[in-house]
């Protein structure tokens, strides 16, 4: 009998596909091929073909994703630039680590920006948004682009929870300047270690986010061009996710499956706000399954304490850190989601005894079912 569920088990994911992966290893070791290689090119140009942009750059991290994105794009020092409260640090870091100033906007209930409060909070030095799709569910882009014309904004999608999510066909990261992915092992496209990419359809932005994450150096002529970064995709890294690419569609579909089984299970429990969205043309892939419980902490501690891997994004809002010098200016919905967000199992390699089990537990906390 099941007694625990990992949040995700990456040995048991390795496992389904462990054929395509150790020929993946053999494959580029056997060729010594470890910095900047083949491997590291096809995956770029698959998943640039994925997002439907016509490049993608191989970085070290989503933050690294975001940090040369910005740079890349045009923010200096003194910009200001739109982000959402409720995301994770990295999205404002990168915002200040380029010498900008982070403009904080709270979310609407879909977790993400509330793109009518980010229209009163531009000022004549508001020179970019970035809007973060989170838990696989992206922000309203349309609406984002239309305020980003407006007010000649750069857009640059924080697209670190959203691979293959999409608002009428058109996918994450293929809206703005560029888009910033992560493939941080927790991640639906995750890696063996850390990893990042960049989209973009200027080749401008591609050649000089390429050349920035190699010392400022082109790897073709050996010349100089900016004090740059070290934050290169590695090459093993890269052919890794190469194969993992090609199951994400069919995980997708995994994914949203176990969604509907979750939403159907847990339909009808007024305490438990369901990430359930009708709006029509937009994707939700869950790369998260987020629900909001109004007794918090009790939930979630219910859940680790019969052995339910879970995640609680983010207890204590990032702008609440004294060190990051940040200003709270009063955000309702992310004090609220922060304060009731707990994450369950979502993942591929989950099955249907172990699923069942969580349905089980998270309805005897309400009283609806025995363990």
């Amino acid at each position: 009998m099941i007694k625990s569920v990992p949040f995700i088990d990456p040995a048991r994911n390795y496992q389904m596909i462990k054929t395509d992966l150790d020929r993946a290893y053999f494959d580029v070791m056997t060729r010594a091929d470890l910095i900047d290689r083949q491997d590291l090119q096809q995956f770029e140009a698959n998943f640039a073909r994925f997002i439907g942009t016509k490049f993608a750059v191989g970085v070290n991290s989503g933050y690294d994703a975001l940090h040369v994105s910005l740079r890349a794009s045009g923010i200096k020092p003194g910009d200001e630039v739109i982000v959402p409260s409720h995301t994770f640090l990295a999205s404002c870091s990168a915002i200040v680590n380029v010498g900008a100033i982070p403009v904080l906007i709270d979310v609407t209930t879909d977790f993400n920006i509330d793109v009518d409060k980010a229209r009163t909070a531009i000022t004549p030095k508001t020179r970019g948004i970035m809007p973060v799709h989170l838990n696989g569910y992206m922000a309203d882009m349309p609406a984002v682009m239309k305020l980003a014309e407006e007010f000649n904004l750069i857009v640059v999608e924080d697209a670190a929870q959203a691979a293959g999510s999409n608002i009428n066909g058109k996918r994450a990261g293929a809206w703005g300047k560029t888009g910033a992915f992560s493939f941080f092992p927790f991640k639906i496209l995750g890696g063996y270690g850390d990893g990042g990419a960049i989209t973009t359809d200027d080749p401008e932005i591609a050649l000089f986010a390429k050349r920035l994450r190699y010392n400022g150096e082109d790897r073709f002529t050996r010349d100089y061009y900016a004090h740059g970064y070290t934050c290169l995709l590695d090459n093993l890294q890269a052919a890794f996710l190469d194969v993992k690419l090609s199951y994400l569609p069919s995980w997708i579909i995994k994914r949203q499956k176990l969604a509907k089984k979750y939403s159907s299970a847990f339909a009808g429990i007024d305490d438990l706000e369901l990430p359930v969205y009708h709006r029509e043309g937009f994707e939700h892939i869950y790369q998260n399954y987020v629900v909001l419980s109004k007794q918090g902490d009790e939930f979630s501690d219910y859940l680790q304490d019969h052995g339910i891997g879970v995640l609680t994004q983010w207890r204590k809002p990032y702008y609440k850190y004294e060190a990051l010098g940040l200003t709270d200016h009063g955000y309702p919905v992310t004090e609220l989601i922060s304060a009731r967000s707990c994450s369950l199992p979502m993942n591929v390699e989950i099955n249907d005894e172990e699923s069942d089990y969580v349905i089980r537990v998270v309805r005897s906390f309400y009283g609806l079912d025995k363990l």
